[in-house]
């Protein structure tokens, strides 16, 4: 699963956004020189920092790429939307997709929150929908800002090689809302 597992784990418990601060980061960014200008001297976030900070692994293979013709190279032919039903357990209406990308709303509204007592596979469908959440909007977001590829479903495709052990503790450390 491209090492995304811990992810699922994360949210908004763990993570508040601080807008000052965020602010002030922005305020001192030259993108020019891909640093921060701070009163002490230049400063630049590496690839090392972002895994300290996020806990993802910067060794092995990577997670990249767009494809054009997504539908026809997932899952070696086999009809996106299809994958995406398999995966996820649901389908969003045409009004929710533009392309091959979903609105986050109806991710939100949908995947929102993992109902009490849910099976280990609704448990599973929750977990890939927060994980794409998170690659689509928070490591790799596009510009619209509130629209998720299903690109990502390779990504999530893999989640049974988790042992179910780790997603009942997912799901008991409270990681079924966004």
């Amino acid at each position: 699963m491209a090492g995304l597992y811990h992810l699922a784990r994360l949210n908004n418990r763990w993570f508040r956004l601080d807008k000052a601060l965020v602010s002030a980061f922005v305020e001192r960014w030259r993108p020019e020189t891909h640093t921060f200008h701070m009163p002490f001297g230049e400063c630049t976030i590496t690839l090392q920092d972002v895994a300290y900070q996020l806990g993802l692994s910067v060794d092995g293979r990577y997670v990249s790429g767009c494809l054009s013709e997504f539908h026809l190279y997932i899952q070696s032919g086999h009809p996106a939307w299809v994958w995406f039903q398999e995966l996820l357990g649901v389908v969003p209406p045409p009004s929710q997709v533009q392309k091959y990308a979903v609105n986050c709303s109806w991710f939100q509204e949908t995947f929102g929150e993992c109902p009490d007592g849910a099976d280990d596979e609704t448990v599973r469908q929750y977990a890939r929908a927060y994980i794409m959440m998170l690659l689509g909007t928070q490591l790799f977001g596009d510009k619209s800002g509130n629209r998720i590829h299903i690109r990502w479903l390779p990504y999530v495709a893999r989640l049974e090689e988790i042992s179910l052990a780790q997603i009942r503790l997912m799901r008991t450390s409270g990681v079924h809302s966004f």
